[in-house]
């Protein structure tokens, strides 16, 4: 009697090398497109006047870091500082302001006053920087 063997069977393709090519397929295009949101027209961000004078003249409103405002170095209040901007605005619309807030002011304080300068009709504010030339301290 001969005993004959079945056809051996080819083991079947692995699906690892697939799932390989899909995974570096995903890293490859995650890397290469674009995670932000784009606005649906040109958008120019301003240009920091870094190591150049400030302008002479105008108003300087100072906030520190727990909100407190001054006005030319006078401590107020937010409403008498605003009513003190409204006066000068009303007499001068072009006085340059100079915003000077302290670095750990928190935008809650900044934002509201210079959207207040703007409805005050103010044309020029400036916001006062200081160039970053070494690691914040913490």
């Amino acid at each position: 009697m001969k005993l004959t063997r079945a056809p051996s069977r080819q083991p079947p393709e692995t699906i690892v090398a697939l799932i390989d090519v899909v995974f570096f397929l995903l890293v490859f295009f995650m890397l290469i497109g674009r995670m932000d949101a784009t606005a649906p027209f040109d958008v120019t961000p301003p240009t920091a006047g870094s190591g150049a004078d400030m302008p002479a003249g105008g108003v300087t409103v100072s906030i520190s870091a727990d909100g407190t405002l001054a006005l030319d170095g006078q401590l107020l209040d937010r409403v008498a500082a605003e009513d003190a901007l409204a006066s000068v605005i009303a007499t001068d619309p072009g006085v340059l302001i100079r915003v000077n807030a302290h670095r750990a002011t928190e935008l809650r304080h900044v934002l509201p006053l210079v959207s207040r300068i703007e409805s005050l009709g103010a044309q020029d504010v400036v916001l006062v920087v200081t160039p970053e030339t070494a690691p914040p301290v913490q």
